[in-house]
């Protein structure tokens, strides 16, 4: 059966790649501005179309050429890229009001591709971003090349991933295809924890609290943060902090192994976002950070171990991607049976 092909931007590390690929897309190219995120891509797929280029010169390029596949051949333009503030030029919402940005280069292969389908994921904040105004412009944009769209704010607890990651899905299909509408993948009824999948991960390298931290952390009970230990040793610890506003529940916090792991960050031990493991008294390692991303233990990441950290803090998780990917192909099939 021949597979449906994709153009992936923003590829990062791949685990949009991989849980798209999983789901049954051909990946006929990858950009990747990063060298270390495009080495792990190259690395573990020999035979993907990786570019490590500055998408700002691919775009300037024939895209068609580039890709060998015609304009409105495509079956997928997928990536997210990064959440900026757009300047408003009137109400006309044109591409051009988004130059500057990262988002206008993916509007651009947009436009000179025609996918039939487009999937754009984001951190959820891009809704609300700037009062709503960078969310209406997208939109605006997006549906001004073609599209009819949907979006929704979707957890990857609820599609098979141990932790709790909210992303903004916005998936378009092209207008010519009449009667077909998405609908985004149902929860699914398993939600995974801790325990089932960190028990048994494989070695690897990964930070370390210095010792004075590691024996506070040692009177954090699985679950708990810093209200839950000694008031003097707490105030100590946290110093200006203490006087903050809001619960500072990032501060201390150590997860439990009966619930998910709270976002999995760019970098392991930020002292009000911690995510200390529930069993030891230390953040996670390189391989249980990209378990609880749904990694394949195969997957390996190249570059030093902040690069490796923060190329698995920014990806997709594997199996809610994969999740998406499933819906995606659905429509897919809708649209070359309807021809």
């Amino acid at each position: 059966m021949v597979k449906f092909k994709s153009i992936e931007l923003f590829a990062g590390a791949g685990g949009l790649a991989i849980g798209l690929e999983k789901s049954g897309f051909e990946h006929i190219g990858l950009v990747e501005i990063d060298k270390n995120a495009s080495l792990t891509l190259k690395y573990n797929r020999p035979s993907w179309n990786v570019l490590n280029e500055d998408i700002e010169q691919v775009v300037e390029r024939n895209l068609e050429i580039e890709f060998n596949i015609k304009k409105g051949e495509l079956d997928l333009l997928s990536g997210g890229p990064p959440c900026q503030s757009f300047s408003y030029a009137g109400n006309r919402l044109g591409i051009e009001d988004s130059r500057g940005t990262m988002f206008y280069f993916y509007a651009k292969f947009l436009k000179e591709l025609q996918p039939k389908v487009f999937l754009f994921e984001n951190v959820k904040g891009l809704y609300s971003h700037d009062k709503g105004k960078t969310f209406k412009i997208i939109t605006g944009i997006l549906e001004n090349q073609g599209y009819c769209i949907k979006h929704k704010i979707l957890n990857a607890w609820d599609y098979g991933v141990a932790q709790k990651r909210e992303r903004l899905i916005l998936v378009g299909i092209r207008k010519d295809f009449k009667n077909i509408t998405y609908c985004f993948p149902k929860p699914h009824s398993y939600k995974p924890v801790l325990k089932d999948i960190i028990l048994n991960v494989p070695k690897s390298q990964g930070a370390r609290y210095s010792k004075q931290k590691e024996k506070i952390f040692a009177l954090v009970p699985q679950g708990g943060y810093w209200k839950d230990i000694d008031k003097t040793i707490a105030k100590e610890y946290m110093k200006s902090c203490w006087n903050m506003g809001g619960g500072r529940t990032g501060i201390l916090r150590r997860l439990s192994l009966d619930e998910p792991s709270l976002t999995i960050l760019t970098v392991p031990q930020m002292k009000q976002t911690e995510r200390c493991h529930p069993l030891h008294e230390r953040p996670f390692t390189i391989r249980e950070s990209a378990r609880i991303q749904s990694f394949p233990d195969e997957w390996e990441f190249m570059g030093s171990m902040a690069s490796q950290y923060k190329q698995i803090g920014n990806a997709v998780p594997c199996m809610f991607a994969k999740a998406i990917g499933e819906s995606l192909i659905q429509i897919l099939q809708r649209i070359r049976d309807a021809r």
